[in-house]
């Protein structure tokens, strides 16, 4: 039977690479969104190797003495995520979990010798993100619903927010601590079932295009036609939807697309080398009154892109969103007409992408960094299921000869981390050597930050609680730097 797994985590900041999971909560339920079993919420232990951001823990109210204290290793949990949360015939549900919450899955999983991605797909599983179905509905099908908004301090103007706390809070859903993980949960299941009750047909149509495959039977080079499209990259005021037009391959199998709400007309003669000017310009160039931006995004199948046939968009629609039809056929003919600005696009986009990977590869990554690098061999994954399987004594003794050389630096870094028992003096050495340096690079950035935020107005008890101890974790994971 297929069940939904809904999960939520708070983390020590923003980068999956070189920040942590500090709590995961998730609630299991049946395909018509009513409860199974009892809640999950953990705590997972912050490693002493890692800075947090005091403004998260300013947000989620979590200390790293608190995961200490209470929570399980990084090993234990990957253990319990891959065997116990994420199990076969699952549906895992978020809330911009494809661009956030996922991402700091696979490099869990990366750092403790888990496959990083099988959790996503295999055994009939699958994975959804509710964020754009929420934007997508309220575009397109917004009867039923009450929507928020959020007023500009400075010009008094109300702009659409579909931030999960006022989500709830318009429509009389408990949810009493935003940014708790399990609470978070709670509010994104009730939320769901609103969706479902008050919308169903586009509900039920957007979960059927969460594949992939069922994206790629639209969307696609061969038989290429206009379609709906709804994503974050896509302007607030015309609620992140637009009409879209696939134009040319881009890598790893997706597509390049063309946003129909403007017209090519102006870039039709530039060359790839201009393309490629426009795509990679900094934000002091885009911020320029004069500067217009290519309207050419990577639409990436496997990311459950909110997607919908041009079909659906009614008069209303046309007419809140500002998306005609007439206008949308007429830069369409110009595409259609101009398959030499497509081939430029392609070219354009192919060598950011090269630009991107030299960049890459010209900076120093700790192992725990290059998930991205390549997939294992399959002698590797082998080796890295007996790391997994391994207890501290097992560890101790055992020395893989991996072929891809960055198991060999994320095996001592996952010893030290859940298995310090396992380590000789020697790779101590190693490991307090690597965990200077990660910190003394990482140490500039949390002063700054810890400053701002102590220099706040109005900061609650809680709050200054949490403050002291982030100090007193900085002070009792930085002596060896010292020494």
């Amino acid at each position: 039977m297929k069940t939904f797994f809904f999960y939520d985590l708070e983390t020590s900041g923003f980068s999956p690479q070189n920040d942590r999971i500090m709590q995961f909560a998730g609630q299991r339920t049946d395909e018509n969104l009513n409860r199974i079993g009892e809640p999950i919420n953990i705590l997972v232990k912050l490693n002493d190797d890692v800075l947090p951001s005091p403004s998260a823990l300013m947000v989620t109210k979590i200390s790293p003495q608190k995961t200490i204290e209470e929570g399980y290793t990084e090993a234990e949990f990957s253990k319990m995520l891959v065997e116990d949360f994420f199990t076969p015939d699952t549906v895992i549900v978020g809330y911009n979990n494809v661009r956030f919450d996922d991402v700091h899955i696979q490099h869990l999983l990366w750092r403790n010798f888990y496959p990083p991605y099988d959790w996503q797909w295999k055994e009939n599983r699958s994975r959804w993100d509710l964020l754009d179905v929420v934007r997508m509905i309220r575009a397109l099908r917004p009867e039923g619903i009450n929507w928020p908004f959020i007023e500009n301090s400075k010009t008094g103007e109300k702009f659409a927010s579909n931030k999960l706390e006022l989500l709830t809070k318009e429509n009389g859903i408990s949810h009493e601590n935003a940014h708790d993980a399990l609470s978070d949960v709670d509010g994104l299941i009730d939320v769901a079932r609103l969706l479902k009750e008050r919308q169903p047909q586009i509900f039920e149509y957007l979960f059927k295009m969460r594949s992939k495959n069922e994206v790629q039977k639209m969307i696609n080079l061969e038989n290429p036609k206009p379609f709906l499209y709804t994503s974050g990259r896509f302007k607030v005021e015309f609620e992140k939807t637009t009409a879209a037009y696939p134009i040319a391959p881009a890598k790893n199998k997706n597509v390049i697309v063309w946003d129909l709400r403007f017209s090519p007309e102006d870039f039709l003669d530039w060359s790839a080398e201009q393309i490629l000017e426009n795509i990679t310009a900094d934000f002091e160039t885009r911020s320029q009154a004069d500067f217009k931006p290519i309207a050419a995004k990577i639409l990436q199948y496997n990311k459950c892109p909110a997607v919908a046939p041009i079909g659906v968009l009614n008069e209303e629609n046309q007419e809140r969103l500002n998306l005609k039809l007439a206008d949308i056929q007429k830069n369409l003919d110009l595409l259609r007409k101009n398959p030499h600005f497509a081939e430029n696009i392609r070219s354009a986009f192919e060598k950011r992408d090269e630009i991107s990977k030299e960049r890459y590869e010209n900076i120093s990554l700790s192992p725990e960094a290059r998930l991205f690098e390549g997939f294992l061999s399959r002698s590797d994954e082998i080796k890295a299921e007996a790391v997994r399987n391994s207890t501290t004594r097992e560890l101790a003794d055992f020395h893989p000869d991996f072929n891809d050389e960055r198991l060999n630096g994320l095996l001592l870094h996952y010893k030290a981390r859940s298995f310090p028992k396992s380590l000789s003096s020697q790779e101590k050495e190693l490991w307090e050597e690597y965990r200077a340096e990660n910190l003394k690079k990482m140490l500039p950035k949390f002063i700054k930050e810890f400053q701002e935020v102590a220099t706040r107005e109005n900061l609650s008890t809680q709050e200054q609680f949490i403050l002291e101890d982030i100090k007193l974790w900085l002070e009792n994971i930085l002596p060896d730097l010292e020494s």
